[in-house]
């Protein structure tokens, strides 16, 4: 089974336990949903109307909790640590392969100094083997390590839930990204017409020169004929023209 298909799965899975439950029943929920190895997606679960209602009241915290894994880093939870509680070791775990997923975003050379700091890593060889048994083979993101230039180097990196109001952010993107693909189309399609032109122009200088080629070579053989054809005197006739002019 796929990641997609395990992740659909584990949503609705998810969705459908939280609409039979109401207040502080969800924390339960919400710390399982959090904890699943294979659960990277909870914007549909933050959705449920009875998690929203969450919002405002005495078990808001499980709602900031999923808030926090929908959108956040590890580096959130340290700065909201004194009013969210504590995470177990698959949620640190969990919420720590995210963030490596929020930092794929918006770069694809991740500086082993920079990961050390924001996943709270020692040393070289914890971060590697982090990246290497718990993200790539999670199957959440692909890449290389540069032990020389100590980076990672992202091929791949699964897309975390959008942030609000980063729809606006795509469409605006991808509404620029679609613009400049059209003048790319017009700027490709008046170069096919020059070429066309010059192919056309190149075509026609060739035949005006094939034909003048070929006119020369019927000029040539015409003279050619000309001279073979033209009547020459034998000897013999040579000789009565002399005898005639001597008498």
């Amino acid at each position: 089974m796929d990641i997609e298909q395990k992740q659909a799965e584990l949503i609705d899975h998810f969705v459908n336990q939280a609409s039979t439950l109401k207040g502080s029943a969800l924390g339960s929920l919400v710390a399982e949903a959090t904890s699943h190895p294979s659960l990277f997606a909870f914007s549909e679960i933050l959705a449920v109307p009875t998690l929203v209602e969450l919002e405002e009241t005495g078990n808001s915290v499980h709602l900031d909790v999923l808030r926090l894994f929908a959108h956040g880093t590890w580096s959130d939870f340290k700065r909201n640590a004194e009013r969210l509680p504590q995470l177990s070791p698959e949620q640190t775990l969990k919420l720590k392969q995210l963030t490596v997923l929020t930092l794929a975003e918006t770069n694809k050379v991740l500086p082993y100094d920079q990961l050390m700091q924001e996943l709270d890593v020692t040393n070289v060889r914890e971060l590697e083997d982090f990246l290497i048994n718990e993200c790539m083979y999670a199957g959440i993101v692909r890449g290389k390590l540069d032990q020389l230039r100590r980076c990672f180097e992202v091929q791949f990196a699964a897309g975390r839930d959008l942030r609000p109001g980063q729809l606006g952010t795509m469409i605006q993107t991808l509404s620029s990204w679609l613009a400049t693909s059209d003048n790319l189309l017009v700027s490709i399609q008046d170069k096919i017409k020059w070429a066309d032109t010059v192919s056309d122009l190149d075509r026609k200088h060739k035949k005006d020169v094939e034909d003048k080629v070929e006119e020369v070579k019927k000029s040539l053989s015409l003279k050619k004929l000309q001279t073979v054809s033209r009547p020459t005197l034998s000897s013999e006739g040579m000789r009565r023209s002399s005898l005639n002019l001597v008498e």
